[in-house]
């Protein structure tokens, strides 16, 4: 995990496991949290920047590490908490699974024109737990929600984009620059505004949300230790088609 502060006040967060397309373990899920706790800790950082290096956002859990001690260390709360001051994510390449979840913890995305965002969870076995199901609805049509963890597969940046989950496109390649641009014109604002519409924001969750956690958790239980989840994570690591069993 990289954190490098630039124009005084905007804290840039750097997912950096290129080698794996910045895939999500604990040691990733820790980093996160500690940098999210220094953005708001911090009384001259204003936002919050997150990204990924070598091309992508993030390819989602670490399956590999999944396999050995299951879900991240510390990924479920910060997932579920994110952070008190503004989040901008800049995608490029894939934004898949844990990592389209990690993103939508951001207030605001911003993505490269060729990017693409899925949730290929029940490809492996296992199915979105990181909050994606509950921040979707009111965003993105219910069916086109539904083919996405339904089926696996992504939707271009530009289809997002035009459905409101994209905030801004920009050039391949570019995402990170218009992120930084769109943090600036935050930093111009007063504070206590900003803090105020971002306080509100999170408080149209409501009780909902607490229901959906609960509910969510009895199912990961349930998903993530069953046989349907050891032979998708093993197809995936062998590189073959996996074997359900029929129900």
């Amino acid at each position: 995990m990289l954190t490098e502060v630039v124009n005084e006040n905007t804290l840039v967060i750097t997912l950096n496991r290129p080698e794996v397309k910045n895939a999500i373990n604990s040691d990733v899920s820790l980093g996160l949290r500690a940098a999210f706790k220094e953005l708001d800790r911090d009384d001259a950082l204003r936002v919050g920047v997150l990204t990924g290096s070598g091309g992508t956002f993030c390819a989602g859990m670490d399956l590999k590490e999944f396999a050995r001690t299951g879900k991240p260390r510390g990924v479920q709360v910060l997932l579920r908490e994110g952070t008190k001051k503004p989040l901008i994510a800049a995608l490029e390449g894939v934004t898949l699974g844990g990592g389209l979840e990690l993103a939508l913890v951001a207030d605001i995305l911003v993505a490269a024109s060729d990017a693409a965002l899925g949730l290929p969870e029940v490809r492996v076995g296992l199915f979105p737990s990181g909050g994606a199901l509950y921040r979707l609805p009111g965003i993105l049509p219910r069916p086109l929600i539904a083919e996405m963890a339904f089926t696996g597969e992504r939707i271009s940046a530009e289809r997002a984009h035009h459905f409101g989950l994209v905030s801004r496109l920009a050039a391949p390649g570019a995402a990170l620059d218009e992120a930084l641009t769109m943090a600036e014109m935050i930093t111009r604002c007063a504070p206590l505004g900003v803090a105020a519409s971002k306080n509100l924001l999170r408080g149209c969750q409501g009780p909902a949300a607490d229901g959906f956690w609960m509910r969510q958790r009895e199912l990961v239980h349930a998903v993530f230790w069953s046989g349907d989840a050891a032979e998708g994570v093993a197809a995936f690591a062998e590189r073959r088609r996996p074997r359900w069993r029929n129900r």
